[in-house]
């Protein structure tokens, strides 16, 4: 695992361009591949229908169990109910939410925002079966802290085919070694690369800086275990979710007229596609689909498995009672903070509009022929071409450059999926002049040259210029950077326990000392990293972990439909004449 990151990060160093290349045509076939958006979404429809809607039925119950209503102090565990939620919601509620939806929207264009919503309707269902399941096979390790997770109840859940009794430990051991890789894509890699590209566009400090403060602060966090992760999230959670709400508010108001057409817009687009409006080309309904749900799995980790470790430290007797705490990460996470993004986005007019920005090389692409943005046929084929429909428009041949000036006219600059304009080239603080390589619509750029202009932006920093768009005008930037610094840390913090614990299952908990070190040095090298590149990588990490969890999880979904009957009988004899739900 150390060689393979080590070799990732050289490689990314020296092929660049090409590593991109071969992450997206992998990504192509299971993340953003259509079949595992139907798996995923299908998954929590089953349990939603075979559970008879628990994330409805169950809800204000677990709201009553994660204020400690129900609580023994015989309880066995390592944290509170609350702990473990803040700790779940620390590792989800990140970069997902501030830069994922940006992302989004910025692809699929605001049907994309519907299928974050689904997702997480859906995706309440399934994590509150995943974790349920941990809670029920978890296990006490050597030191007497608490291990659990999908490996855990793969490896300890039996079932019968005839008379012969099995487990699910080949499965378990494919999961652990999925969610060591997946910390990094989903925990690591994306987190400080998003804190450090908004840093450096909010106060201008160089990405390598904000990387090395961090991984200092990263590495004396996660060296106290998950006592101290727990203490940590459960004090930053509550804190980033009040900055940030303040200052999303503060844009929706301002633009309070632009609400309910924003609002329109993400449901009238579901079935036809995003028309192309300002810099923003369209998308049709299935990338809108994909990427909607990817970017929803992103940000709530509904069925990725991640969550069940962290509930595996709560105190708890019953296992489902820790699963209806879960019912709540993918409402709070989604449903209502994802939303707010949108809308912050949407309203705000930001998304389809281009801004000044340095282009990065993975996201430029040369079109063959010259191609005017006011037709409408010249955008539809852009659109195509930007989408890989049309890959024989792409450009070979030179940029020729005077002054920092592109002379070219016979072929179109695309960057960020729009036309670009106000192009200037430049050679370090100085303007270039010579000619740059371009192979099929790919730029060549050697050390040094850099290219900057008007185009879309995605992520982080769209989601900082919607924020400027309000009664805080330039401060609320700051919002989103200090927001976005605690919310993607915090997650940061969660999944580096989450990887521990998949190492100490694998490789015992000797491993864990090596496994941080690798983590902390990974979390440095990505805060200066292509950021193209690391979405990408995160996609295909997300989609490894999930699988042979969902698999998992149906595997036993009648031991599962057992643990709510034998919950709601534990109960009415615990709790006689308490209200509940029905739980049969």
């Amino acid at each position: 695992m150390y060689i393979f990151v080590f070799w990732l990060i050289l490689t990314y160093y020296i092929y660049m361009q090409e590593l991109n290349d071969i992450l997206s045509t992998i990504d192509s076939y299971i993340g953003s591949a259509k079949w595992f958006a139907y798996a995923l979404l299908g998954v929590g429809v089953f349990f939603t229908f075979y559970l008879k809607f628990p994330q409805i039925r169950y809800f204000r119950h677990a709201l009553r169990i994660v204020r400690g209503k129900y609580d023994s102090k015989d309880d066995q565990g390592d944290t509170s109910h609350f702990q473990a939620l803040a700790t779940a919601l620390s590792g989800t509620v990140g970069t997902g939410n501030i830069a994922g939806v940006a992302f989004a929207l910025y692809l699929g264009g605001p049907a994309a925002l519907f299928w974050m919503l689904v997702t997480a309707a859906v995706g309440m269902c399934t994590k509150f079966v995943e974790v349920s399941l941990s809670h029920k096979y978890r296990e006490k390790q050597e030191d007497g802290s608490m291990a659990g997770g999908p490996m855990y109840y793969m490896k300890n859940a039996k079932f019968k085919i005839g008379n012969n009794q099995f487990n699910l430990s080949w499965l378990a051991a494919i999961f652990a070694v999925a969610t060591v890789l997946s910390s990094f894509g989903t925990g690591s890699l994306p987190q400080i690369n998003s804190i450090s590209t908004s840093v450096k566009a909010t106060f201008d400090i160089e990405q390598w800086i904000t990387g090395a403060v961090l991984a200092v602060l990263l590495g004396l966090v996660i060296v106290g275990g998950i006592k101290r992760i727990a203490a940590v999230t459960s004090k930053l959670v509550p804190a980033m979710a009040a900055i940030y709400l303040i200052g999303a508010l503060a844009v929706i108001f301002y633009n309070i007229e632009n609400v309910i057409p924003s609002f329109l817009s993400i449901f009238s687009s579901i079935f036809s596609g995003s028309a192309a409006v300002g810099g923003f080309l369209g998308a049709g309904v299935s990338l809108a689909f994909s990427k909607g749900v990817g970017r929803g799995l992103f940000s709530n980790e509904a069925g990725q498995g991640s969550a069940p470790i962290a509930h595996a430290s709560a105190k708890a007797k019953e296992p489902l009672s820790e699963g209806m705490v879960a019912i709540l990460e993918p409402f709070i996470d989604t449903i209502v903070i994802c939303t707010i993004t949108g809308m912050v986005l949407l309203s705000s007019g930001v998304w389809n509009q281009k801004f000044e920005n340095e282009f990065q090389v993975t996201d430029i692409r040369i079109a063959e022929g010259y191609y005017n943005e006011d037709n409408d046929n010249d955008k539809e084929k852009i659109s195509g071409f930007v989408r890989g429909e049309k890959t024989a428009f792409g450009y070979s041949g030179n940029l020729q450059v005077e002054n920092g000036v592109i002379t070219n006219n016979d072929m179109t600059f695309i960057h960020n999926h729009s036309f670009a304009e106000d192009i200037t080239v430049l050679n370090g603080d100085s303007n270039f002049s010579g000619s740059i390589t371009v192979d099929n619509g790919r730029v060549n750029l050697t050390d040094g040259i850099l290219i900057k202009g008007k185009s879309l932006v995605h992520s982080a920093p769209l989601t900082a210029i919607a924020f400027t768009k309000s009664y805080f005008g330039d401060f609320g930037k700051y919002i989103v950077s200090i927001g976005l610094l605690l919310f993607a840390f915090s997650t940061a913090i969660s999944w580096s326990y989450y990887g521990d614990r998949a190492m100490t299952f694998l490789f015992g908990t000797k491993s864990i000392v090596y496994y941080r070190v690798v983590y902390v040095v990974a979390f440095f090298f990505a805060s200066f990293a292509d950021t193209t590149i690391i979405w990408t990588l995160s996609g295909i990490t997300i989609a490894v972990m999930t699988i042979p969890n969902l698999i998992g999880i149906v595997w036993l979904s009648k031991d599962m439909k057992n643990t709510v009957k034998e919950y709601g009988d534990s109960f009415e004899k615990e709790f006689p004449g308490e209200k509940h739900p029905d739980f049969n």
